[in-house]
């Protein structure tokens, strides 16, 4: 697979939910259809809940990495659906 290159990285290990998906909905519209967000955040709810908002907002997740200390990474497609 070919490596993923991200436009832009927000850290969201730092919030709790519901601000978790709304720092990575602000960070995604500051981009361009087709762009890559990269989002490193905290396992658990936010790990559950942001990439299911995203997808639901009509974004791709492309990519998710465990970090293997308890945070994930992952890469996030902005498309025009939302």
């Amino acid at each position: 697979m070919s490596e993923i290159t991200a436009k832009a990285f927000v850290d969201i290990t730092d919030v709790v939910c519901p601000v978790t998906f709304v720092k990575a909905k602000i960070a995604l519209e500051d981009l361009d259809d087709g762009e890559i967000l990269e989002i490193r955040m905290n396992e658990g709810e936010p790990l559950q809940n942001v990439p299911r908002s995203l997808k639901e907002e009509g974004h791709r997740v492309l990519k998710v990495l465990n970090n293997n200390d308890g945070t994930y990474t992952i890469y996030v497609k902005k498309t025009g659906l939302e």
